[in-house]
């Protein structure tokens, strides 16, 4: 909650969420935790071929944050979104655009993006969140291709994530 005299600090925090992962919701628990207001934007992303579709990966998401605002007491809205993320930002008041760091790798990716962003809009700030030590190597790509090989994923992934994740791979390979 804001002090008083503070306005709210809101903030968005964009992705695809196809699956929503553990290193996910620890970036989406630590940004709660230094805002009043988090907006997670799922990205429609059609392009990246998802796993699910859009609207199942919002009420993934939805069900896998709530313990989480529960908890921090921050209001934490999941909202899809289409096209570019600081015009989303703009649509929902966020001064702020979280974005959670791996690795060297993601840094470059993510400097390019802040630049870009803050040409497009300077009255929005990145924050970047380092990913915490045991999720600095999860990513939705792997979790997708180890659960598709039949590997376990259930260290990777939410309870309802897995269950959900787990039965979209044996609808798609029904003999395995």
């Amino acid at each position: 909650m804001a002090e008083p005299g503070r306005a709210p600090r809101a903030g968005v925090y964009p992705g695809t969420f196809d699956p929503v992962t553990n290193g996910h919701l620890d970036i989406i628990g630590r940004a709660s935790r230094i805002l009043d207001r988090l907006v997670v934007g799922v990205a429609m992303n059609a392009g990246k071929g998802p796993m699910f579709p859009l609207e199942e990966r919002v009420e993934l998401v939805r069900a896998e944050v709530a313990p989480i605002a529960a908890r921090t007491g921050t209001v934490i809205e999941v909202r899809p979104f289409e096209g570019l993320l600081v015009q989303f930002a703009r649509e929902v008041g966020a001064q702020v655009i979280v974005r959670g760091l791996r690795a060297v790798t993601d840094f470059d990716y993510e400097f390019q993006m802040a630049g870009m962003n803050h040409r497009l809009d300077p009255e929005i700030e990145p924050v970047f969140l380092m990913a915490s030590e045991g999720n600095h190597f999860i990513s939705s790509r792997f979790v997708r291709e180890i659960a598709g090989l039949g590997g376990d994923i259930s260290s990777f992934v939410p309870r309802l994530t897995l269950e959900r994740t787990l039965a979209r791979v044996r609808q798609r390979n029904p003999g395995n």
